[in-house]
């Protein structure tokens, strides 16, 4: 499938968005952690951790994948919760979370890639691979970043694949590129970690999509300031599927037949790492 598209780099940009409810995936057959819905009073704390993942053990194939779709769709509407500072990894801190980025026409980050985690989670349950998504819906706040971490280190996950969106205004930006920690601060970041990060560049690659040509190098990113990644004690990398600034890019991830492709290829990249 050779595709003309280019896809984004990691959540350059981080503007408010209105929240756009993404289609629903018919048959998904994943299995969602239940995380705490925002109160109805503004500014109220959320959770300081995320409820277990649940616990009904692993699948046929011994295989289980935590897919944590960027931001969420309350996000903008709660500054409070999501600007409050968390730990990141390597003794710093950063914000909860953001608000993510969107097309020029006002498509969101959030809804983009909560409607392809929900076709990678389809795909790899027909599988026979237990799959836990870090947020249940698109219409809530968080999780907090390290929050989302820790959904994969409790799983015991052997991958862990975060999804997102770019929002460069740079001319001509476009192409897709994969992040992981680095230096590592555990065994699971080092070969592992840069193995689940070249299977999804390749993988990605090969479905025809360009890798980026404005961040990383040959479409993959070693990243020392990413919290998700710095806090991991799993396999894990982070997506950035192109630019949603760029016209192409923008109008394939605005579109249900663009967010299949990113959705199958990034599917099959990781169900080849889990059997590698």
């Amino acid at each position: 499938m050779a595709i003309g598209l280019t896809l984004f780099a990691a959540c350059g940009v981080e503007t408010a968005a209105p929240p756009a409810a993404s289609p629903s995936v018919p048959g998904t057959t994943t299995v969602l952690t239940t995380l705490p819905q925002p109160s109805s009073a503004p500014g109220a704390p959320s959770s300081s951790a995320p409820p277990p993942p649940p616990t009904t053990g692993r699948p046929k194939t011994g295989k289980v994948v935590v897919l944590d779709p960027g931001h969420n769709g309350g996000n903008s509407g709660r500054p409070g919760e999501i600007n409050k500072q968390v730990p990141a990894g390597r003794g710093k801190t950063k914000p909860c979370n953001t608000t993510g980025t969107s097309t020029n026409s006002g498509y969101s980050e959030h809804a983009f890639t909560w409607d392809v985690a929900q076709r990678v989670s389809e795909a790899l349950s027909a599988k026979g691979i237990r799959v836990i998504l870090t947020r249940q819906n698109d219409t809530g706040v968080g999780p907090c970043v390290n929050e989302r971490a820790a959904i994969g280190n409790d799983a015991e996950a052997d991958a862990v694949v975060s999804i997102h969106a770019d929002g460069s205004n740079s001319a001509g930006a476009h192409g897709f590129h994969v992040a992981y920690s680095a230096p590592p601060l555990n065994a699971q970041q080092g070969e592992p970690s840069a193995k689940l990060a070249t299977a999804l560049r390749d993988g990605i690659r090969a479905g025809g999509f360009p890798t980026s040509n404005y961040l990383g190098a040959n479409g993959l990113a070693p990243r020392a300031d990413l919290a998700g990644l710095n806090l991991s004690t799993r396999p894990a990398a982070l997506v950035e599927c192109g630019n949603m600034r760029n016209d192409a890019e923008a109008a394939a991830m605005s579109s249900e037949e663009g967010r299949q492709q990113y959705a199958a290829v990034i599917a099959k990249a990781i169900a080849d790492y889990l059997a590698a």
